[in-house]
């Protein structure tokens, strides 16, 4: 049997969480391992994607409001210092809203002076190139915009390499026993020491702790789509296009970043999905419907071609609230996970989390726990 090693933390997961966790954790000065079967950013991952939105509403919700305002900061601080400003598009958020619209309402006033309101006809003023004419207002995030997903993670887990920590792609096997875990061991035979664990697997966890999180995370099957922009037509850019949301018809989209195309995908959870076998290959009902988006809100762009599709994969709990534990059965192992779809962002916030729960400085946030997660599912968290 192969052996590595003594680690303060060993961190299973080179998802956003994971690489964001093992950063700071060396550069507070631990010793670190970061593991992962298939390597960071990989096209299996949760975080594998081009692009990811960072916004700050989420209706009244100052629980992830805090979180994702931190974690701009932190993004921007990261960025700077690896030289790349190309990772954050700052291309704002556009929040569609019906006339009563209460989830829009409490952003406004969570965010205050961070969200600006618009009528209507400002909407559509400010936005010609899409049919917002049915839109009753909306609202404007001017500092939020787009992470690049998947070039971000590989950036964090290449500079804490630069930092000492060490990266392995192997590909862990479930802990046994209780009480305190002492190693894992991986398929390639080797084995792993530290005095803490972190499983921030994303839709991998649930595969790994099955006795205790069935049915707590539910993984599902999410199609992405991404349509050619005309010749020479820079309305749909990061510059004349923000982001945009609509909660109410569970649709957001993206401008044309990097050349990609417009990207649109559908926000409803979709059938259950394997992240190691299921084939990645979208459906032509799931165009169609996008399509019909496309005629109902882009009307330009109603038979453009499409020139990239994606599946990905969300991993929510019951509610959508993250899970952020201490394993029941093991006092050095912790679960990190239920971030998808909405916790690429929180990655810097939720690092600091883990770090501060590892040294004892902070209390638990008691949405986080294993004990408040349900095994049937009602979304809450958007």
């Amino acid at each position: 049997m192969k052996s590595q090693a003594h680690f303060d933390v060993a961190v299973i997961g080179a998802g956003v969480f994971g690489a964001w966790t093992a950063y700071q954790l060396r550069r507070a000065g631990a010793t670190t391992v970061l593991v992962d079967a298939y390597g960071p950013g990989n096209s299996r991952a949760s975080s594998g994607g081009e692009s990811r939105i960072i916004r700050m509403g989420y209706g009244p919700d100052e629980v992830y409001t805090r979180s994702a305002i931190r974690s701009l900061v932190l993004w921007k601080e990261f960025f700077e210092r690896v030289g790349d400003d190309s990772l954050f598009k700052q291309t704002g958020v556009l929040w569609l809203a019906k006339e009563a619209d209460p989830y829009c309402e409490a952003t406004l006033t969570t965010l205050g002076q961070l969200g600006e309101r618009l009528s209507g006809a400002e909407v559509q003023k400010r936005y010609p190139q899409f049919d917002f004419s049915d839109v009753q207002w909306g609202m404007v995030e001017p500092s939020s915009g787009a992470l690049m997903a998947r070039r971000a993670v590989q950036a964090i887990a290449s500079q804490t390499v630069k930092d000492g920590t060490t990266v392995l792609n192997d590909h862990v096997l479930p802990p046994t026993g209780k009480g305190r875990f002492e190693f894992l061991r991986t398929t390639s035979g080797s084995t792993i020491s530290a005095g803490s664990f972190i499983f921030a697997c994303g839709p991998w966890l649930g595969k790994l702790f099955p006795d205790i999180l069935e049915g707590v995370i539910r993984v599902t099957r999410q199609e992405v789509y991404f349509f050619g922009i005309p010749a020479g037509d820079n309305r749909f850019g990061p510059d004349q296009s923000p982001i945009w949301i609509d909660f109410n018809d569970l649709v957001y989209t993206f401008p044309n970043l990097e050349g990609r195309g417009f990207k649109l995908a559908i926000d409803a959870h979709g059938p259950e999905f394997d992240p190691d076998s299921g084939e990645r290959i979208v459906t032509e009902t799931g165009i169609a419907n996008a399509r019909a988006v496309l005629r109902k809100r882009v009307p330009d762009l109603a038979n453009a071609p499409v020139t990239e599709t994606r599946v990905c994969q969300y991993e929510n709990t019951s509610n959508g609230d993250f899970l952020i534990d201490r394993h029941p059965h093991f006092d050095n192992v912790w679960l990190v996970g239920g971030g998808s779809g909405h916790g690429f962002k929180h990655g810097p916030a939720v690092a600091e989390y883990i770090r501060s729960m590892l040294s004892g400085s902070s209390i638990p946030e008691r949405r986080f726990l294993l004990e408040t997660k349900r095994r049937t599912h009602q979304r809450e968290v958007f």
